[in-house]
């Protein structure tokens, strides 16, 4: 149940935009649709497009471009009558290639370019004011980023919803990749014969290399060979998202949404960094709450995966996002939830916060370190540096009979599946506070081997027992000191590993419970197996396994975790 849960997760992460395009539409009689209508590029290859528009509205209106590398059939309408029930145009274009013929099918590619030459064309029709917006999802929420490296003067907002960032949480989290990498362009742009759901398992079981799972599944995909040849965040990845330089010149005003269970979180949390770091002035909005990838873009999940989520945090994405939009095209009322330029739902405590910026998010942090004391089974995680130790973790990665660090889509547990790692847990805190930010943390390891693919997730374990899961940080160690290039580890030397890239969360942490850490190496079906050799990872086999994997975490390890004081204890809160 387990793995068939995550994989479903992995499916819907790329994909819940085509479930929202099945949902009951409007009648076709009361707006005007023009289907299949071309729109010319300086590339020489025409946009499919669709135009909606109300009948009855005849005057210039604002117009809403949703941009989309996924074709539904006519359930994709839904997207275009949304706006023009809201008095827009609505306008939703296709990819290069999609809808047309997808041997210029690029994904992630050509959309600066192409949606420039959009817009351009949008601005200049009889029924378009020259005011353009944008808003949307996943792909949708990357295109209006790459559309901000070449500004229209008529695009005047973006809402951009748990935005990809591609190379950067997709097709890989930290320089990790994903089998969902062969999955998504076949499932969802390609529309073969699906792939079987067993691959994985299979792959798994063989301990074949990663680069073979086109040619595994009988439907090789040239989507696939190219991602897996750009294991770094290179020029690849970057020449299709903003610049510094460009980050700089972007001042129309913006709308991001994303939620703390969102798998693009990283993605989206990692534009708006770049936007208000360079512009100052950046006219950027952030809201941020108890959702997934479907819940940070649409309508939120009331039981988000096992968490009753709390009653101010049934907030309608897809509303604030129009919300928006009449506020900077119509001059309408700015959306109440707007009070700050960063917006935060604290699960536990049912209230938004705003701040004025993610730093303010919190004013404190609880430094814990690994410890390898032992209580009750479990090492200890102290907020007091102990002394020069170490903890010891081996992995077989020959043994296919085990798995390590599987991940579960599930929020609350009776109780917690090491996966073969290990388990930090701190004393019990006696006063509630709480956690508001991204935790980091600064590992130092010894190992026998070139490299290694870290994982490291943090809970909350309540005083019933039961576990939270708050975040976690996935990534390749040889990229920890930059993701633009790998930097093997020395075997036998003590390293040092840093890490920051995670997700934001905002929670109250409950009198009683205790924070636990659990530390791991990746192995298991669902992502890419680094065996350490230190060759292309993507090329290596069982066969490059050689001994087992020894680790030695050293106790001088620890993890900062932002928290938000509201109270002045007198002494430590923890016990």
């Amino acid at each position: 149940m387990m793995k068939s849960n995550y994989y479903i997760l992995i499916l819907i992460l790329f994909s819940s935009i085509l479930t929202f395009a099945q949902k009951k539409i409007a009648l076709d009689s009361v707006y005007t649709i023009q289907d299949s209508v071309m729109i010319p590029t300086k590339s020489g290859i025409n946009i499919c497009a669709v135009i909606v528009r109300k009948k009855g509205n005849s005057q210039p209106l604002p117009s809403i471009l949703f941009y989309t590398t996924y074709y539904q059939g006519k359930g994709d309408t839904l997207f275009g009558k949304k706006s023009a029930d809201h008095d827009y145009v609505g306008i939703i274009a296709y990819a290069r290639g999609i809808r047309t013929d997808l041997r210029y099918y690029a994904p992630f590619e050509n959309e600066g370019n192409d949606i420039y030459d959009i817009i351009e064309w949008i601005s200049k029709q009889s029924w378009c004011n020259g005011s353009v917006g944008m808003y949307g999802g996943s792909y949708t929420g990357f295109a209006q980023w790459a559309a901000t490296k070449k500004l229209h003067p008529a695009l005047k907002t973006i809402v951009p919803q748990v935005a990809v960032m591609p190379g950067f949480d997709f097709p890989m989290e930290n320089n990790v990749q994903m089998n969902a990498t062969l999955y998504w362009p076949n499932d969802n742009i390609y529309k073969n014969q699906q792939i079987k759901r067993s691959l994985p398992f299979e792959w798994f079981k063989q301990g074949l290399s990663f680069r073979s799972l086109d040619s595994l599944s009988g439907i090789e995909s040239p989507i696939f060979k190219k991602w897996i040849n750009h294991p770094a965040y290179d020029f690849y990845w970057q020449s299709v998202v903003p610049t510094p330089e460009e980050y700089g010149k972007i001042n129309i005003p913006i709308l991001t949404t994303t939620g703390y269970y969102d798998g693009s979180q990283i993605g989206a949390i990692q534009y708006f960094k770049q936007h208000t770091f360079y512009n100052k002035n950046a006219d950027h909005y952030l809201v941020i709450g108890p959702y997934d990838h479907w819940g940070g873009q649409r309508y939120p999940s009331k039981n988000l995966m096992g968490y009753k989520i709390d009653s101010v945090a049934n907030v309608s994405m897809s509303e604030l996002a129009y919300d928006w939009l009449d506020y900077i095209l119509k001059g309408k009322q700015k959306p109440e939830i707007l009070q700050d330029k960063v917006n935060y739902e604290v699960m536990g405590a049912n209230e938004w916060r705003h701040v004025s910026n993610l730093d303010a998010m919190s004013n404190d942090s609880i430094t814990m370190y690994l410890s390898s004391e032992k209580s009750a089974g479990n090492y200890k995680l102290n907020t007091l540096e102990p002394g020069m130790d170490y903890v010891s973790q081996k992995i077989d990665f020959t043994d296919r009979t085990t798995e390590n660090n599987f991940y579960t889509p599930d929020i609350i547990f009776d109780s917690l599946d090491a996966g073969n790692g290990l388990i930090f847990k701190s004393g019990i805190f006696n006063q509630e506070f709480e956690i508001s930010g991204s935790f980091t943390g600064h590992l130092f390891a010894t190992i026998n081997k070139k490299d290694m693919d870290i994982s490291c997730a943090l809970y909350e374990q309540k005083a019933d027992g039961t576990y939270f899961f708050l975040t976690r940080y996935i990534g390749r160690a040889s990229y920890a000191k930059d993701n633009y290039e790998r930097q093997l580890l020395t075997p036998g030397r003590k390293e040092s590993i840093l890490f920051y890239n995670t997700r934001i969360v905002s929670k109250i942490i409950e009198r009683g419970s205790r924070l636990v850490i659990l530390l791991n190496v990746n192995k298991h079906p669902f992502e890419i197996i680094n065996y350490g050799s230190g060759k292309e990872v993507a090329d290596e086999t069982i066969h490059d396994a050689g001994a087992p994997l020894e680790i030695k975490w050293h106790t001088d390890s620890y993890i900062q975790i932002p928290i938000f004081r509201d109270w002045r204890p007198k002494k430590n809160f923890e016990r």
